[in-house]
């Protein structure tokens, strides 16, 4: 339900007047409970700003294809708004509660990232409000006089401001998406074959509207090609009951034709069930478990209530103390890799780190943007990889996590920032234009109210 002009006023307002509560001098933080972030941080018990009624949908344009959302609306939400519309985002990040103003402001990435960038790349204007209390509206920096703030948000996580409300650009879908699963032994030809997708939008003659891979082991890559279409010729596939999506992929590849058709819906949360692979941490892959398991509790966000929950009781750790097993290091990360270098990445991150699988998807940065340092034009891959690893005595240093970063800087890489992150100051400065974000902080943050970049992500304030 759309929300109107009014109640999107009414919740900036009392956003407003949480702010002014705040002690003069005391940082300002979010009162948000939940989070897709995995970068701990000193708990706080300040009051915070109230951003209730900040997560809806203001307006849909079916005509000009925009949509006007509030910046803690999730995914899940918009899609539920647009896509009976027949629209969804350009980008529709893999997880159902991902925020708008996070996926701008942080990460957010897709299979139509190879064709249509990041989450941010599609939004028109913002409504942010910054470290001194005030609502700005942002354009590009051609078209108003807030353009470095609109150009320096990207990758700020909040560090210069929270986006209220958001203008984004919308395209229209058909109700159904025909996959197509094509493994590769060699991590060369998978690169060069990226790319080839990545220039001319399509593969074997056909066109390709989503772009993403998998890779299970060495020797073992798939990259799956979506094709929008209004075409059922099978019944659907259904990945929210025992069927699990991600072993799907080298079963059906498997089988000669690679072929699988989801809807439209399906295709768009069709991580967001098991979470990619990581629900089999929690026994939800078990074919019992599986059976008596809610569909309503197959979701990410859950999964990650008990990540959290076992943060606190440390029952995993003590399970692996009890079976023997070295001392496991998080290592949780989402890097981008030039497309060349994917091969040379793959190959060190199976000797170094040994997580499998991996999912694999393509990106490219119309232009540029200071704090998202990739280069315009240039073909990357992103690389996530999430689980534990065992170390050893030495897994509270970070060692893997720490070498990652090493190994994507050498090979002119890009880490984000919703993870944990290790680099000094000065590297930090250097990878992500820390005087240009200096300058937009304090002009829109001259007191500092905010949490900084660098505090945030390395210092974990």
């Amino acid at each position: 339900m759309l929300i109107g002009e009014a109640a999107h006023e009414a919740a900036v307002a009392r956003l407003r007047a949480s702010y002014a509560e705040i002690p003069a001098g005391q940082t300002v933080r979010l009162a948000k409970k939940t989070s897709n972030l995995f970068r701990p941080r000193a708990a706080s018990d300040a009051p915070g700003l109230d951003v209730s009624g900040l997560g809806g949908v203001i307006s849909v344009d079916t005509e000009a294809r925009t949509a006007d959302v509030q910046g803690m609306c999730t995914y899940e939400h918009l899609v539920d708004e647009t896509l009976p519309l027949g629209f969804i985002p350009y980008v529709v990040p893999q997880l159902r509660t991902i925020t708008l103003g996070g996926a701008v402001s942080g990460l957010g990435i897709e299979s139509t990232s190879f064709r249509s960038g990041l989450p941010h790349e599609s939004v028109l204007e913002m409504d942010i409000f910054t470290g001194a209390g005030e609502v700005v509206t942002t354009r590009s920096g051609e078209q108003g006089e807030h353009g470095d703030l609109f150009e320096t948000f990207p990758n700020s996580y909040g560090s210069l401001g929270y986006a209220t409300r958001l203008r984004i650009r919308l395209e229209p879908v058909p109700s159904y998406v025909s996959l197509r699963h094509v493994r590769f032994d060699d991590a060369g030809l998978l690169s060069k074959t990226i790319s080839e997708i990545m220039g001319t939008r399509q593969y074997d003659g056909v066109r390709v509207d989503g772009l993403d891979g998998t890779a299970f082991q060495p020797g073992e890559y798939y990259l799956t090609l979506a094709e929008w279409t209004e075409r059922a010729d099978t019944t659907p596939s259904d990945y929210t009951g025992r069927q699990i999506f991600y072993r799907s992929i080298p079963e059906l590849a498997a089988s000669g034709s690679g072929h699988d058709l989801l809807t439209m819906h399906d295709y768009l949360w069709r991580w967001d069930t098991d979470w990619f692979w990581c629900s089999r941490a929690f026994g939800a892959q078990h074919p019992l478990v599986r059976r008596v398991w809610p569909r309503r509790y197959k979701r990410s966000d859950v999964y990650y209530r008990m990540v959290r929950l076992d943060q606190r009781l440390h029952v995993g750790a003590w399970l692996d103390r009890r079976k023997g097993n070295p001392e496991g290091e998080r290592v949780v990360q989402d890097v981008e890799i030039p497309v060349d270098r994917l091969g040379d990445f793959l190959e060190w991150f199976d000797a170094e780190v040994g997580m499998r699988p991996v999912w694999l998807c393509p990106l490219v940065a119309g232009r540029k943007w200071p704090t998202y340092p990739l280069r315009p034009g240039e073909a990357y891959v992103n690389v996530g990889f999430w689980g534990n690893v065992g170390v050893g005595p030495e897994a509270p240093e970070a060692p893997r996590n720490r070498a990652i970063e090493s190994k994507v800087h050498e090979l002119d890489g890009h880490k984000s920032l919703y993870s944990e992150a290790f680099y000094d100051r000065e590297t930090f400065d250097g990878l992500y234009d820390g005087a240009n974000l200096a300058r937009v902080k304090d002009r829109y943050d001259p007191d500092h109210r905010l949490t900084s970049l660098y505090d945030k992500a390395v210092r974990r304030r």
